[in-house]
């Protein structure tokens, strides 16, 4: 299935010049003053929030959905003429074989928030249509008017990557001709104060694999991809990338924290992988769930570790930096920042790290890591370096991974390939 459309909204801005720019040049959306900040005046931290959104208006009709997931929904559905392309789509298929399938792990539950905190007046409220887990699904469908199959994946932190391998499965079986998949996830008050009782929010601006990462930066974002046959839009003058690969697992190791050798991490990538047919070495950038937090970094280098080898001619990097952790749209964020990788051929930077950690370049393996695994601290334009004195390989990158691992060892790895590389 190849990637038709997409559609993106974070901290960065909206649409894909807003973020090609930033990562090109190493510009982050997070921030240690934004209005949430307000809501959490004992939590010091960064945060990745878009700006404006509270002021989104929805249509009338859906007037019953407004809460925030909902609006930074809307502002991504209307960027880049996502929504005129998906009625094109309708007009050529009708609205039943039209699927649907996102991600989110919280919905709308800043609305119920409010509520107990007596900021929305509870006539005001619908519980079904902002903190229900289907809510974010059901909003989709109207807003866009589909009617094929439906529903939200809540599997924490993988949650809009597993959305892929629904998609895969219902275009094979021929159950809808295109499908929307994505995700979304706005701050509210339930994340923040949890991951910060867990430990595992930092007070400074993230660093990903850094000797001295100590948490994560909360942030969000919606994205969304048509999927279906390339044929659909032939038309199309960008670059085609298809989705070759899809990689799950369950390891269920703990309740929060990733097995230490990524087992479940290593499983999920090479499921992908061999459903691609093509071997770690053949793989040119891994966008790393990155988290920033010590156990998660040293188990995805760990699990990475496990698969190169000599051959390996690899990129690695969290784009945690420039957006902070967007949970439950984290899989679709990094996604279609490495769908836009491969259109624009460079390699985003590992944001704010400083100094490797030592104990993950000893994961690595020293005696060739440093040759076959490289972590750019600045984005790497191969239009204009189309290679480098340190690596060899020369350069058109074709294959490109993202990762994505939730709580409770919910993992899912995502691959894509650039057509005509």
């Amino acid at each position: 299935m190849h990637i038709l459309a997409s559609s993106l909204v974070t901290a960065l801005g909206s649409g894909k010049i807003e973020h090609v720019n930033a990562l090109l040049n190493g510009k982050t959306g997070l921030s240690s003053q934004t209005p949430f900040h307000s809501k959490i005046p004992t939590i010091e931290t960064y945060l990745g929030e878009v700006n404006q959104l509270e002021n989104i208006q929805l249509p009338s009709e859906l007037a019953g959905f407004k809460c925030r997931n909902n609006q930074l929904a809307w502002q991504a559905l209307q960027a880049n003429g996502f929504v005129q392309q998906v009625q094109d789509l309708i007009k050529r298929f009708g609205a039943q074989r039209i699927g649907l399938v996102v991600g989110t792990s919280t919905s709308g539950v800043a609305a119920t928030e409010e509520v107990f905190n007596g900021e929305l007046a509870q006539e005001d409220y619908d519980y079904e249509k902002t903190d229900q887990m289907g809510s974010l699904a059901q909003f989709c469908c109207e807003a866009l008017k589909i009617q094929g199959p439906s529903f939200v994946i809540s599997t924490a932190c993988s949650s809009s990557a597993k959305v892929f391998s629904v998609a895969q499965r219902w275009l094979d079986a021929n159950i809808v001709d295109v499908v929307i998949a994505g995700g979304v996830d706005t701050l509210c008050l339930t994340t923040v104060h949890g991951f910060n009782a867990l430990g595992l929010v930092s007070k400074d601006i993230c660093k990903p694999l850094d000797e001295h990462r100590d948490g994560i930066n909360i942030g969000e974002a919606a994205g969304f991809v048509l999927l279906g046959d390339k044929t659909i839009m032939s038309e199309n003058s960008m670059p085609l990338i298809e989705v070759v690969g899809v990689g799950e697992s369950s390891d269920a190791y703990h309740i929060s924290s990733p097995h230490p050798e990524g087992q479940g991490a290593q499983l999920a990538m090479a499921s992908a992988m061999a459903q691609a047919g093509i071997g770690i070495e053949q793989v040119d950038y891994i966008n790393l769930h990155g988290t920033a937090t010590p156990s998660n970094d040293l188990s995805e280098i760990s699990g990475i570790s496990h698969l190169v080898n000599e051959n390996s001619q690899l990129w690695v990097s969290s784009t945690k930096g420039f957006v902070g952790h967007t949970l439950g749209a984290a899989g679709i964020t990094e996604i279609i920042f490495c769908q836009w990788a491969l259109e624009e051929q460079f390699v985003p930077a590992n944001l704010n790290l400083e100094q490797f950690d030592p104990a993950l370049a000893l994961k690595l393996e020293p005696e060739f890591a440093t040759k076959r695994v490289k972590i750019p601290l600045k984005s790497v334009s191969l239009k204009t370096e189309p290679s480098t004195k340190s690596y060899s390989k020369a350069y058109s990158m074709k294959y490109a991974m993202s990762n994505s691992f939730g709580f409770g060892g919910n993992n899912a790895s995502v691959l894509l390939k650039r057509e005509g590389v």
